[in-house]
């Protein structure tokens, strides 16, 4: 009787202290929206920078280049705060004017706005080493059309690089 009593009690107990498990609802599932698009503009590079390429490589190159490449852009969207995370991987080659091609990887991780406003953070890889690169801007919306505006500060041990680029995307599912 006493078991039948014990195992009672201990039942009562795991009940009443799994209630608030069982009101636990899984969020709904995150909208996620492709923004990848091309992306060029400019880079303005340190004269320690410059001077760092042509002592490793024997690369002459001007305290600014251009820049083209690709964004691979995936915006994941929350409950209707207006706030979304997102995740980008920045492909560019530099230096084409001066008949250069200058690689640069970035990956980043961040935050956007309802109005458009993000700022991000993450790992840059160039021949010159690897940095980490702060970016921040606006993207601007027409309809579908999407054109970010963004700045990105990369410091390193051999200087500092500023990029302002800028391309396109279509809003897409």
């Amino acid at each position: 009787m006493q078991m039948a009593r014990r195992l009672m009690t201990a039942a009562v107990l795991l009940v009443a202290c799994s209630g608030p498990a069982w009101c636990q609802t899984l969020p709904p599932p995150a909208r996620v929206a492709d923004l990848s698009g091309p992306r060029f503009g400019g880079t303005f590079l340190s004269d320690g920078v410059v001077q760092r390429l042509k002592a490793d490589d024997g690369i002459r190159v001007a305290p600014m280049i251009t820049q083209f490449g690709w964004q691979v852009e995936k915006q994941f969207y929350n409950g209707g705060s207006g706030v979304a995370a997102l995740t980008e991987a920045v492909v560019l080659f530099g230096g084409m004017e001066q008949g250069l091609v200058l690689p640069s990887l970035s990956w980043l991780v961040g935050i956007r706005t309802h109005e458009g406003t993000e700022f991000g953070v993450g790992p840059n890889i160039t021949p010159v080493g690897v940095a980490l690169a702060l970016a921040a801007g606006k993207t601007f919306r027409a309809g579908v059309l999407n054109v970010p505006v963004n700045i990105a500060v990369v410091p390193s041990k051999s200087g500092v690089r500023v990029s302002m680029l800028t391309g396109f995307s279509l809003r897409r599912p």
